[in-house]
């Protein structure tokens, strides 16, 4: 439970305009994700911003996720108490405050030298698992010390050497991590044309690699040490990042590494959401990587749906199905949790807080989403998350009847 508790809106609210009424302080961050996103922009060099904001080739994908939302109308229901909202989960046997997680995004020191630390200390305090990515500019053990007793999970990036991958994944284990977010959408890294335009990739500045350069085993692999030659640790990096022979069955191999739950992140297709289970997976995390890895890709919220659907029918109705991508306000939440995810991944708006002002920048966006959560939940006629289901939610195309 966060400081906040269940009443995220009405205490955010009064905050707010308290500060704003009678001290002359307006919130210090914009409230809207535009806005914040404009802000950022103005922080940041261009090609850090790009690098961001940026998605796959004409970035089709991130624009489709955000109006595939727009099918989707929730239905608001009257009187029915909702003066106390419980936004909590359970998932593996953990309790979370809030149905929202931060997504793991990489390189974060290209935004605020506090980088990781700052993202990961914002979520702790608040009581939300922050999402380490692999290609992170601070460690990940650094990153659990940051955390605390608070809740964090650790996102793998699968290296060509399987060595180097068994290693992170003990790390993750020893640091104590409580899940493992495995990203399978990214093999290889795609076309970004504000990238390429660029000519940039924040690697090659020796940024996003603290948990390899920091890796007993891929230090192994090195002539020098990356101190004494970061250039050749840097192309050893290149060279190791990514494996594009991956297939269902190393996703078995990499689950008896570990007895860490295993999150499989990059599932749009139904079918893929069973073979993940039948290859070892504990949950799946329905998303298009906010779009960055295929242009024109299938919106993450209408795969949604498919996905959940499609498990029901096959005897994983129970299996824990998360979200990511696209996820800006608290509408987008709630739409999400009604079609079926257990919780929703927020990125984008967290990094824009971040580059604006470092650890209390992520801090006030993630309180500002919560309570744009928890005031939306409430004022749809819902007293918790639990009570969303498909018929809180309905097609904007007409083709419905009201239950």
């Amino acid at each position: 439970m966060t400081d906040d508790g269940p009443t995220y809106g009405r205490e955010r609210l009064t905050e707010i305009y308290t500060q704003g009424m009678l001290a002359g302080q307006p919130p210090s961050l914009p409230p809207s994700y535009e806005a914040l996103e404009a802000a950022a922009e103005a922080e940041l060099e261009p090609e850090a911003f790009g690098y961001v904001a940026g998605s796959a080739g004409a970035e089709r994908t991130k624009a489709a996720n955000r109006t595939a939302f727009e099918q989707w109308r929730i239905v608001p229901r009257m009187l029915r108490d909702v003066a106390t909202r419980d936004l909590s989960v359970d998932l593996f046997g953990e309790t979370y405050p809030a149905p929202v997680a931060l997504a793991p995004i990489g390189v974060q020191s290209i935004l605020h030298e506090e980088a990781e630390l700052g993202s990961a200390r914002a979520a702790a305090g608040l009581g939300l698992p922050f999402v380490q990515s692999t290609a992170a500019s601070e460690t990940l053990e650094d990153v659990a010390d940051a955390v605390g007793d608070s809740p964090a999970w650790f996102q793998l990036y699968w290296s060509s050497d399987r060595d180097v991958t068994e290693s992170f994944v003990s790390r993750a284990a020893d640091a104590g991590y409580e899940a493992l977010v495995v990203t399978v959408d990214t093999p290889i890294i795609s076309w970004r044309e504000r990238d390429v335009e660029q000519a940039y990739l924040p690697f090659l500045d020796g940024e996003g690699v603290a948990n390899y350069f920091s890796d007993p085993t891929f230090r192994d692999l090195l002539a020098d040490p990356p101190e004494e030659n970061p250039d050749a640790a840097v192309m050893k990096f290149v060279d190791v990042f990514g494996d594009a022979s991956l297939t269902w069955d190393d996703l078995q191999w990499l689950a008896g590494l570990t007895d860490l739950p295993i999150l499989v992140k990059g599932i749009v297709h139904p079918d893929d959401a069973i073979l993940a289970f039948e290859s070892g997976a504990d949950g799946v995390i329905v998303s298009n990587h906010g779009g960055r890895q295929v242009d024109n890709a299938l919106p993450a919220i209408e795969a949604l749906p498919r996905v959940v659907d499609r498990l029901a029918d096959s005897g994983y109705g129970d299996a824990p199905v998360l979200f990511d991508s696209g996820i800006r306000r608290g509408a987008d939440a709630v739409m999400a949790l009604a079609l079926g995810a257990e919780m929703v991944l927020l990125g984008r708006p967290y990094v824009y807080g971040l580059a604006i002002d470092g650890e209390d920048g992520v801090r006030e966006v993630c309180r500002n989403f919560l309570a744009d959560l928890d005031l939306t939940l409430g004022l749809a006629g819902h007293a918790s998350v639990a009570e969303l289901e498909r018929s809180s939610i309905v097609p904007a195309d007409g083709s419905f009847e009201l239950e």
